[in-house]
């Protein structure tokens, strides 16, 4: 029993590292770690980052500011204003949790019985499934001094080199 359950241990250690970092990059498939864009108009972008294992909300809503503002750029415009927000999926945290185990087994004249009690809690913290979208309008010349309007070259600077 012992032996079963440091295997399970382990094996869920070993499928919880497997799973990709989350990397600056376009992502090489639906579901994947890294970013896409989809275009509305000529101005109007959707773009989304999707994090790998152990990210959380505040990188992965910084990569997709990232990506806003080289698409923003390398597209000819200045700045750009964030039109709409979403968050797919959640941060993780600590979750308590509890079990009951009973087992039992017959031993030569009589039965044995044994009762377990667990507590734990999860250490990782992070999602599973973690996508930031955001929906930007891109303009020429200095940026408006406007809530949600952002230079890209300031974004580029600052969020460039985090990555």
């Amino acid at each position: 029993m012992r032996l079963r359950l440091l295997s399970l241990l382990a094996l869920l250690t070993l499928v919880d590292c497997a799973t990709a970092p989350t990397l600056y990059q376009a992502a090489s498939a639906p579901g994947a770690v890294g970013y896409w864009e989809t275009p509305i108009e000529s101005d109007r972008w959707r773009v989304s980052f999707h994090g790998g294992g152990g990210a959380n909300l505040q990188q992965v809503g910084d990569l997709a500011m990232q990506r806003a503002a080289d698409l923003t750029l390398d597209k000819g415009y200045d700045w750009f204003r964030v039109t709409e927000r979403e968050v797919d999926g959640s941060e993780g945290g600590a979750r308590p949790r509890v079990s009951f185990g009973f087992d039992s087994a017959n031993e030569g004249s009589g039965a044995v019985g044994a009762i377990g009690v667990g507590a734990g809690f999860d250490l990782g913290g992070s999602a599973r499934s973690l996508t930031v979208t955001v929906e930007v309008l891109m303009g020429h010349g200095p940026a408006p001094r406007d809530r949600d309007v952002y230079d890209a070259h300031a974004v580029r600077r600052s969020l460039g080199a985090q990555a």
